[in-house]
């Protein structure tokens, strides 16, 4: 595979298709079990099918995330759903577990695997130990320098995917037990509740109940938080160094993180085929949705700034205002669902599959009853707004908040 793929997160069905209609050319998403993401909706296997059908015939691609590290009374349960998974016509399972590994060989041979982030992969002698059992594609460890993965796709033979935009675990490919022991939720199970992001003090073994600050900043005390990655700019040189698919992070993220990271991220990869240079517009789209600070992962150094723990939490600059469901061309106007509160004479952003975002300004705004309203304050109302351009389905509205 030397066209990369733009290779997208989802978190249910209707994520799925935002993601495909913005641009991503394959999506990976879990069922009901197994994936490691137990806050995502995930997707029931009618619900896999209806996904599958609807990337398979826009020649787009789905992965099913199995990459629980699982415990014995999980394997009872893992043949019949391994089964069922590969009925629904899905492109690959992407797998962790050397247990696991064996099981889909066994009970879905015809199905592709992909080996997960969480093995843990540095080297190449790992990929050839993966590709020699009949895996077609590991997805590289996040903390690898760009010379090293230079030397892998030299030496290893196999597909190589990397992260590129994302979260970023404090223990960066993802074997944690933190939340094991501070709330009881298994990490390597899909319940991981992200102690690493909580606000922490210091107390004195003999004054119990007296917390002493750690100071950081005004806004709290993060020691293990880790800033987001963003590879957007780099991804000529990962491509260069043999990286074939490009892997957004974001399962439990919205539908509008979604569509705006996916469509920048697709624009950079139709201009890097064309030959054009990066644009920096791109990277002002990114930002536009909820993130940390970002940096450029250990690409130039295995050991980067990313291992600082960034400041606060999200940055939000701008907010998800509505969906757009239909467009009638006659009258100019889209019939909206409100995601945010937004007021007549506001200025706001259409983000549109395929197209540039485009800012307007809300000069009429209608309530179900027809009736003209002055702002959006009720939540997932549908609403009807006057646009001076085109809108497809599954366009979105933003507002800049500052």
């Amino acid at each position: 595979m030397r066209v990369p793929e733009l290779l997208a997160p989802a978190g249910s069905l209707f994520k799925l298709k935002v993601a495909i209609l913005y641009g991503a050319d394959a999506v990976y998403c879990a069922g009901k079990a197994f994936g490691l993401r137990a806050a995502a909706e995930n997707l029931s296997f009618e619900e896999l099918r209806e996904g599958v059908q609807f990337a398979h015939e826009r020649g787009r691609r789905i992965y099913q995330t199995l990459n629980v590290i699982p415990r014995e009374d999980d394997l009872e349960r893992l043949p019949e759903f391994i089964e069922t998974s590969a009925q629904t016509g899905i492109d690959a399972f992407i797998v962790s577990d050397p247990g696991v590994f064996s099981l889909v060989k066994k009970y879905a041979p015809g199905t592709e695997i992909h080996i997960s982030t969480q093995a843990n992969i540095t080297n190449h002698l790992t990929c050839e130990f993966w590709k020699e059992r009949g895996a077609s594609r590991v997805v590289l460890a996040r903390e690898l320098t760009l010379q090293e993965i230079r030397t892998i796709a030299k030496n290893s033979g196999i597909e190589l995917e990397a992260f590129v935009h994302g979260a970023m675990c404090v223990s960066y490919s993802g074997r944690c037990l933190i939340s094991n022991y501070l709330a009881g939720r298994d990490s390597n199970g899909g319940a991981c509740a992200q102690p690493c992001r909580w606000s922490y003090a210091l107390m004195e073994e003999k004054r119990p109940g007296v917390y002493l600050p750690v100071e950081e900043d005004e806004r709290g005390t993060y020691l293990f938080n880790s800033k987001d990655l963003c590879l957007i700019r780099r991804l000529g040189e990962l491509w260069n160094a043999g990286v074939c698919s490009f892997k957004v992070e974001g399962r439990v993220k919205s539908e509008f993180y979604l569509a705006t990271v996916i469509a920048a991220y697709r624009r950079a990869i139709d201009a890097l085929l064309r030959g054009e240079p990066f644009d920096p517009t791109l990277l002002e789209e990114v930002e536009k949705v909820s993130h940390r600070d970002y940096f450029e992962g250990f690409l130039d150094s295995a050991r980067e700034q990313g291992e600082i723990p960034a400041f606060a939490g999200y940055i939000r600059d701008y907010e998800y205002m509505a969906l757009v469901e239909t467009f009638d061309s006659k009258r100019g106007e889209a019939k909206i669902r409100q995601r945010g509160k937004f007021y007549r004479g506001d200025r706001l952003e259409l983000v549109s599959p395929g197209a540039k975002p485009r800012e307007f300004v809300a000069e009429e705004i209608r309530n179900e009853a027809g009736e003209p309203v002055e702002s959006t304050p009720h939540a997932d109302e549908r609403l009807t707004i006057k646009l001076p351009f085109e809108a497809a389905p599954f366009a979105m509205l933003r507002k800049k908040m500052r």
